[in-house]
């Protein structure tokens, strides 16, 4: 078996750059493991991609050929969390698998919410939010066994200001002693409020990086994203296809027609918009197949422009519209 820590013959591989302030190193883009590591999701689609079958075993396959295409391609971002099923399972295996050494790729995982779907589309409830002392630690052992030295960024999953996360004194000594430990912090965010989530991150000074929402739809947090840049923090972009309103499914007639000129997908074209973001350190794929990932990735050579930006610019949604239709979207 080749290398992992090999690029395959003839590939440019993208560059690794530093992700803010951090030692860490990231591709331009990402691949996110939400949609790989649990049965049932909001990503539209999921039925037509993923078919009847979603046993463990099926799903650890089909992301470990996820993973391979993405490593085959120079992705070396991973993001996962407890959330997300069996994703951080999936995950370790591969890399143990593989063979690959910690630090030849960056793993970042989150902790804050625990997956109680019971590995069924018609759970009741998949996830349960507790941003406590307790869950913290409960949730970083399970990482830390699972993840061992390749967890290197460790993130509170959809944190807001009202949840009192920034406040909780027993948090953020925890996560102070964490990092101390040299796992970078980070922070995620959510809701039509996440600029203010941003600020409070930037505030607290103890923070590495923010993963937040930004895609053509909902672009209300990029003032914030570029301060946090400014301060030294590394920027993820999550959800840059919307949860598959931007592809080719439901994408809107206007980014059709632009990515058909182009001679690109819906997708690739929605990504190449967040990829020009000067303050976008690496963004997210969240592809579900061999065949999405490598959509979203030719997103590297999709142009953007300052007239595309214009013309595209419609598209906005106001926030509140935008995270209550995303509210509404059905696990599948």
């Amino acid at each position: 078996m080749e290398s992992p820590d090999m690029e395959p013959p003839g590939m440019d591989a993208p560059a690794r750059r530093p992700l803010g302030r951090t030692r860490l190193t990231v591709t331009p883009l990402g691949l996110g493991l939400a949609a790989l590591g649990r049965p049932a999701y909001i990503t539209l689609g999921r039925a037509e991609d993923l078919g009847d079958d979603r046993s463990v075993a099926t799903m650890r396959a089909r992301t470990w050929a996820v993973l391979d295409a993405a490593w085959a391609a120079g992705v070396r971002y991973f993001d996962t969390a407890r959330s997300y099923g069996r994703a951080e399972e999936f995950l370790a295996g591969w890399l143990r698998d593989r063979a690959i050494a910690p630090g030849a790729a960056t793993i970042g995982s989150k902790w804050g919410y625990a997956y109680v779907g019971d590995w069924r589309l018609d759970a009741a409830r998949h996830e349960v939010k507790e941003l406590s002392a307790t869950q913290f630690r409960r949730q970083l052992d399970q990482s830390r066994e699972l993840l061992g030295e390749h967890l290197s960024l460790y993130q509170i999953h959809s944190a807001t200001v009202e949840s009192g996360v920034f406040d909780d004194e027993g948090v953020l000594d925890l996560l102070r002693a964490l990092r101390a430990e040299g796992v970078a912090i980070g922070v995620s965010t959510t809701g039509p409020r996440q600029a203010d989530t941003i600020e409070r991150a930037v505030e607290a000074g103890l923070f590495d990086t923010v993963q937040s929402t930004w895609n053509l739809l909902e672009r209300s947090a990029g003032e914030a994203l570029s301060r946090a840049h400014a301060a030294g923090m590394g920027v993820i972009v999550k959800e840059g296809v919307a949860n598959g309103r931007l592809t080719a499914r439901a994408a809107p007639e206007a980014l059709v027609t632009a990515a058909r000129e182009r001679g690109t997908t819906p997708d690739a074209l929605a990504l190449a918009a967040v990829l020009a973001r000067p303050w976008a350190g690496t963004v997210l794929s969240g592809a579900a197949s061999i065949e999405q990932l490598r959509s979203n990735l030719s997103a590297a050579e999709t142009g953007w422009d300052a007239k595309l930006d214009e013309r595209l610019a419609g598209l906005a949604e106001d926030p509140e519209a935008y995270w209550a239709t995303r509210g509404a979207l059905s696990w599948s």
